[in-house]
């Protein structure tokens, strides 16, 4: 993974965790690697992989049982919400970055149905 300087590397593999549960990539109830795992996966410190899975569980994205491990959290909600947040963040850039091009609501939508096949 290739880290933005701008933004607290914990978030940004906290911000790639949740991409992979909203995605499906992780399932609801999947194991998720242990914290030295993590840190090797990510290529980050045990310390930090540490703070991801805090920031995980703080937010119900995760839970770990003790003695178990860390798992993706069964609820089909959050994980609905993840992907519907995710996915409006996305689309709110993306119509930002077409206003200052100077595109209309009309020719965005245009452009987004001529490049849908090709993306």
């Amino acid at each position: 993974m290739k880290y933005d300087t701008s933004m607290p590397i914990y978030l940004q593999v906290v911000r790639q965790i949740e991409k992979e549960i909203a995605s499906g990539r992780r399932k609801p109830g999947e194991k998720m690697p242990s914290t030295r795992d993590l840190a090797l996966a990510f290529q980050i410190n045990p310390n930090t992989a540490s703070r991801v899975y805090q920031v995980l569980e703080s937010e119900h994205i995760c839970m770990t049982k003790r003695g178990l491990g860390t798992f993706v959290s069964e609820d089909a909600d959050m994980v609905k919400n993840i992907r519907n947040q995710m996915a409006k963040e996305s689309i709110a850039g993306l119509i930002s970055s077409l206003k200052e091009l100077g595109y209309s609501e009309e020719e965005m939508i245009q452009m987004i149905k001529e490049n849908w096949k090709d993306a």
